[in-house]
């Protein structure tokens, strides 16, 4: 695509900066509503939905072949804060304004039931982490996904440290420590350097070119890339990953916020937009920087799953399986085969739906039985039927089995991994997945066949409330359609690779 026909297509929509400014202002306006439970309730679910309708406004435009921009400030020449709607911003901006709406509701529910202390603060908070997701989705430069990117950290600390115990601050502890210092250690200076040897950090409008100057010294390209990966420590890559099953002392619907709809994925998003569109394809592919970067992450994926195996606490098996999935996008992307891009790219929304059910089901069983750990719910399948029934559907969506959400990620993978001529992924890629079997399967298993310890009566365990459980059909329903019908979500995937 040359530069006069991706001029013709830019098309100026404030619309983008509504949608930053709905969950910053909504944040803003729970934070006085202390003494107004439901008003604030009322609140934080209307911003959710409205977020999520102007993003889908977007859709049209982009279907027609525009890209959405709009300039918020200049600072210097080439340095501004500018947000874009395209192909990528879409498929995160999608997922996190979708989920929230859910995630608004399932909290409503779990907070109440668990009768959670700090109920404005967590409201507020959770609003300001997706502000920080959404404009991470919609920047437009390098500079302005940045500045998300550290908004999203910081507001979600107290989130983490919500209980406000000797837990709840070493988590926090652990958290902000491992995400700050990381991106101000490798990320901020390689921002710096990418700024004086291009002049600019605006990000190109294909995933080929790259942003670097043809003249520019490889081993510097080298290093920028290598800062950048590892700077954005919130993609869970080992061994830059223990801040995140640390974070799991926070309440159930924050681990979903964390695992689902905002923290991880912005780390991955924010990783592979930076591969695509600051270093591309060809510059990528000349350098040798993809295929050590797909075994690199596959030590992640492998050993995250072993550990797995190991955790009877159903949220820290969970945590270590987020580990593990969200390589799988970085991996699908640094092979740098159309398939293998689609199917890293899609598996940002696959993963989301898929995890939040997990979590949620984790969730609805701690409020109904207090059980955290997997040895302590054998049979309770046969009393929470629908909880570990949108369980199991989630679990095969992880594992890859049809016809679930995964599967369309594990087959574009597996196709990809093929385009690259690269036998030692495909058998990561079929090791990953008899992984994710042996820790899943024995909780869908002892839920539904296992026996209740004897002298343990079952009187009184019966479905989390109405409010939890509706939000964790829904977020499972949807897992199963886009495995069924995929085309919706693919084709803003099919507009970053052509």
């Amino acid at each position: 695509m040359d530069a006069a026909s991706t001029t013709a297509h830019i098309v100026e929509n404030a619309n983008l900066g509504l949608a930053v400014m709905i969950p910053l202002f909504g944040a803003l306006v729970v934070m006085t509503m202390k003494n107004h439970p439901n008003l604030r309730e009322f609140i934080s679910s209307c911003a959710s939905i409205l977020l999520f309708i102007i993003v889908l406004s977007f859709i049209p435009a982009l279907k027609a072949g525009q890209t959405l921009v709009y300039p918020i400030f200049h600072l210097l020449p080439g340095l501004s804060i500018t947000l874009r709607a395209d192909g990528m911003s879409m498929i995160f901006a999608m997922v996190a304004s979708s989920l929230w709406v859910i995630a608004v509701f399932y909290s409503m529910g779990y907070m109440r039931a668990h009768d959670e202390p700090c109920q404005t603060r967590f409201n507020a908070c959770f609003a300001l982490a997706i502000f920080g997701a959404i404009g991470v989705s919609l920047s437009d430069n390098l500079f302005t996904l940045y500045l998300f990117y550290e908004i999203v950290s910081i507001c979600t600390y107290p989130l983490v440290a919500h209980h406000q115990d000797a837990e709840g601050y070493a988590g926090g502890r652990k958290y902000i420590i491992y995400l700050t210092t990381t991106a101000k250690m490798f990320l901020l200076p390689a921002m710096i350097l990418i700024y004086v040897l291009v002049g600019n950090l605006d990000f190109p409008h294909d995933i080929f070119t790259g942003m670097f100057p043809a003249d520019t010294k490889s081993w510097v390209i080298v290093m920028l890339y290598i800062f950048c990966i590892l700077g954005f420590a919130k993609n869970g890559i080992m061994p830059l990953h223990h801040w995140l099953p640390g974070a799991m002392v926070a309440p159930t619907p924050v681990s979903a916020l964390l695992h689902a709809v905002a923290v991880v994925k912005v780390g991955v998003f924010c990783t592979t937009r930076t591969m695509l569109y600051v270093f591309g394809v060809n510059t990528m592919d000349m350098l040798n920087l993809g295929i050590p970067t797909a075994y690199f992450v596959s030590f992640t994926i492998l050993m995250a799953s072993v550990i797995a195996l190991s955790k009877d606490n159903l949220k820290a098996r969970l945590a270590y399986s987020t580990v593990s999935q969200l390589s799988y996008i970085i991996l699908g992307v640094a092979l740098l085969t159309p398939h293998a891009i689609n199917g890293g790219l899609i598996h940002i929304v696959n993963h989301g739906f898929s995890k939040i059910t997990l979590f949620f089901c984790a969730g609805a069983i701690f409020i109904a039985t207090h059980k955290k750990n997997i040895s302590e719910m054998s049979g309770l399948g046969r009393t929470m039927p629908f909880t570990f029934g949108a369980f199991a559907v989630a679990s095969l969506s992880m594992i890859g089995a049809p016809p679930v959400a995964g599967f369309v990620t594990k087959w574009y993978l597996l196709v990809g991994s093929m385009e690259a001529h690269q036998i030692g992924i495909l058998l990561v890629l079929i090791a990953s997945t008899v992984l994710n079997v042996g820790y899943f399967a024995p909780v869908t298993y002892k839920a539904f066949f296992g026996k209740r310890p004897e002298g343990e009566v079952e009187t009184g365990i019966h479905e989390a409330p109405l409010s939890m459980l509706i939000p964790i059909l829904i977020a499972v329903t949807v897992s199963v359609v886009i495995g069924i019908y995929p085309n919706f979500m693919m084709q803003f995937v099919e507009m970053v690779t052509g």
